[in-house]
C-alpha cells in the first residue's frame, strides 16, 4: 500500500498587544505566566533553549491532549520558532513562528503555524492560537 502524505496549509494570525517586544515575548516562554501560551496546562515540560524539547497536556472537551516539539530558534525579543506535533497534526510536525515587532506604543505579534493538515481538526490550530493571543492581549490591556 502506498503511503500518501495528506494535504496541508499554513496559518496566519496577527494581533497588537499593548506591551513591548520583550514583555510579550517573555510572557509566551514563561509557565507561570498568565495568558501565555503554557499557563493552565494540566502537565508541562518546557526546556526553552534551542533543541530544548516541550510536552505538555491541556484538557478540553473532556480530553487530554498532548502535544510536543522543539526549539528551532529563539532570538529575544524577535523571534520564538518551535515545532509542534499533536494528534490534531496527525502526528506531522509542523512549525510555529512567532515574530515580535515594535508597533507604536505596543507589538505586532505575527503567528504562522505551517504543515498543518488541511481539515477541521488541523485548521482548529487558527482558533487556538487565536484564544491564546487574546490572552495575551487581555493580560497586557488590564495593567
Amino acid at each position: 500500500m502506498k503511503y500518501t502524505a495528506p494535504k496541508t496549509t499554513d496559518l496566519t494570525i496577527t494581533r497588537t498587544i499593548t506591551a513591548s517586544p520583550d514583555q510579550v515575548y517573555d510572557v509566551w516562554l514563561d509557565p507561570r505566566s498568565p495568558g501565555g501560551p503554557w499557563f493552565g496546562c494540566q502537565r508541562i515540560i518546557l526546556d526553552a533553549k534551542v533543541d530544548g524539547l516541550f510536552y505538555h497536556s491541556v484538557s478540553y472537551e473532556n480530553r487530554d491532549w498532548a502535544h510536543y516539539g522543539r526549539f528551532v530558534a529563539l532570538d529575544r525579543p524577535r523571534r520564538i520558532e518551535h515545532t509542534w506535533v499533536s494528534e490534531a497534526t496527525r502526528g506531522l510536525e509542523s512549525l510555529l513562528s512567532v515574530t515580535f515587532e515594535p508597533a507604536g506604543n505596543g507589538t505586532l505579534v505575527t503567528l504562522r503555524h505551517t504543515n498543518v493538515p488541511d481539515d477541521d481538526f488541523g485548521r482548529q490550530h487558527g482558533e487556538g492560537w487565536s484564544y491564546v493571543l487574546g490572552a495575551i492581549e487581555a493580560r497586557f490591556a488590564k495593567r
